[in-house]
């Protein structure tokens, strides 16, 4: 039993690097800290505790992750400062380095964060509480809270696809995940929080309840039946898992948008037997097709990383073909960074970074250009906009059900209200949509 009277008044600070379920993580572990008695801060402000959950995708998360940690020891030298997350789980005694740290905590131990305080007095050096990844079977749910409008519910963690460029599996362990029974337990939790749109997450969702005889279809079904609910979004979902039957669902559910995120990673075939993807650009393209068949006004975001080991201007410029020729609606490009102990380092041909950053903004180029020809077909339609808190020079932004993003004049009574809008016109830079109110 954790005794609250240690930690009361205490102040504690958050500070989240990477992906939606690191942040979904994030708001679990401050419910935990909040609920023990710790009130919780800016982390720009003096805190008490500084709990830094990183991110270890690229060498820029890891310098992000070092300089977290020394803004937090430069506000307050005397603070209890815990680091968790993937850069801790691959790298702890790396961390254990820095001045400063005094806890850090692998991928799996994050979760119970409370267990391993026994106070919150510095440490001569750091603890380390990192377990063999690999073995862990024990899945953690957790969802995101604090913002009304949207939740990210963690519904799967791990992979078991160990492509040639990733530490995921390293950092995450091995695919897991909770029942239907208790993830949509979890959905009833983080519908009470006014949250109206719900995002699952995870690392590889699609590979959800394969333990046990489940799968992500039969999750959404259920997910789809809860009431107090308005939305719910699918995160990125590999191509080979995303199947016919998943976007059927979709086409005829009111709640499940039409909004999908697929991993492409090459447009190469040769490139994806370098990686060790699951797929090949016949199935994606093929994904790609059915989704616009059965439901032509979807939003689809793709991923896609340029300049790995091998990847030859020719195997390039057939990424790039393959892309200016599939219907997706936006780019998330990634410039390839060495991670260390991946199977891609075996490769010899290395792409100079400056050629790496030059393919990186052609794409970036070229999926702008897509973006804006995919807004521009619901130009002076009608669509439905779940509005944010955040205000902008005046101006208040929220999605329609396909993930056009659009503005209207602030108005603070629209604040996760869903709002019948005009989309009139396209912004200069082409980020957003201009709407006015029905």
């Amino acid at each position: 039993m954790i005794d609250r009277t240690v930690f009361e008044n205490k102040k504690v600070a958050f500070f989240t690097l990477g992906c939606k379920l690191n942040f979904s993580e994030t708001s679990g572990i401050a419910r935990q800290m909040l609920n023990a008695g710790f009130q919780r801060v800016n982390f720009n402000d003096k805190a008490d505790v500084y709990v830094i959950n990183t991110c270890s995708v690229t060498e820029i998360a890891d310098k992000k992750c070092r300089q977290a940690i020394k803004r937090a020891v430069k506000k307050n030298p005397d603070a209890f400062v815990i680091v968790t997350g993937c850069f801790a789980q691959l790298k702890p005694g790396d961390i254990s380095e820095i001045d400063g740290v005094d806890l850090i905590l692998g991928s799996n131990e994050k979760m119970d964060v409370l267990e391993y305080l026994d106070g919150i007095g510095k440490k001569n050096k750091p603890e380390i509480i990192a377990g063999d990844i690999l073995k862990t079977k024990e899945f953690k749910p957790t969802y995101s809270s604090g913002d009304r409008t949207r939740c990210f519910l963690k519904i799967q963690d791990g992979c078991d696809y160990f492509c040639s460029y990733c530490t995921i599996p390293f950092a995450r362990g091995l695919s897991r995940s909770g029942t239907i029974e208790d993830t949509v337990g979890q959905a009833k939790e983080a519908i009470k929080t006014g949250a109206k749109e719900i995002i699952l997450t995870g690392v590889n969702i699609g590979d959800f309840g394969k333990a046990n005889g489940e799968d992500f279809l039969g999750l959404i079904k259920e997910l789809d039946k809860l009431d107090g609910v308005e939305r719910y979004r699918i995160s990125s979902i590999e191509p080979n898992l995303l199947t016919n039957e998943i976007i059927d669902f979709v086409a005829v559910s009111d709640k499940f948008m039409p909004h999908f995120h697929i991993p492409l990673q090459s447009g190469s075939d040769d490139i994806l037997k370098l990686m060790k993807r699951k797929y090949g650009t016949a199935l994606f393209a093929s994904r790609i097709d059915y989704i616009r068949k059965k439901i032509p006004y979807a939003f689809i975001g793709v991923d896609v990383i340029t300049g790995v080991r091998g990847e030859t201007e020719a195997l390039y410029r057939e990424t790039l073909d393959f892309i200016k020729n599939i219907d997706y609606s936006q780019l998330h490009v990634f410039t390839y960074s060495e991670r260390p102990d991946t199977q891609a380092l075996k490769i010899r041909e290395v792409v100079p970074m400056e050629e790496r950053k030059e393919r990186s903004r052609e794409l970036h180029e070229v999926s702008e250009k897509k973006t804006r020809e995919f807004y521009k077909k619901f130009l002076g339609t009608e669509a439905k906009v779940l509005f944010e808190k955040a205000e902008q020079d005046g101006e208040m932004f929220g999605f329609t059900e396909n993930y056009i993003r659009v503005a209207v004049p602030y108005d603070e009574n629209l604040v996760n209200k869903i709002k019948d809008v005009r989309l009139q016109f396209l912004s200069f830079d082409g980020e957003y949509v201009a709407g006015k109110i029905i």
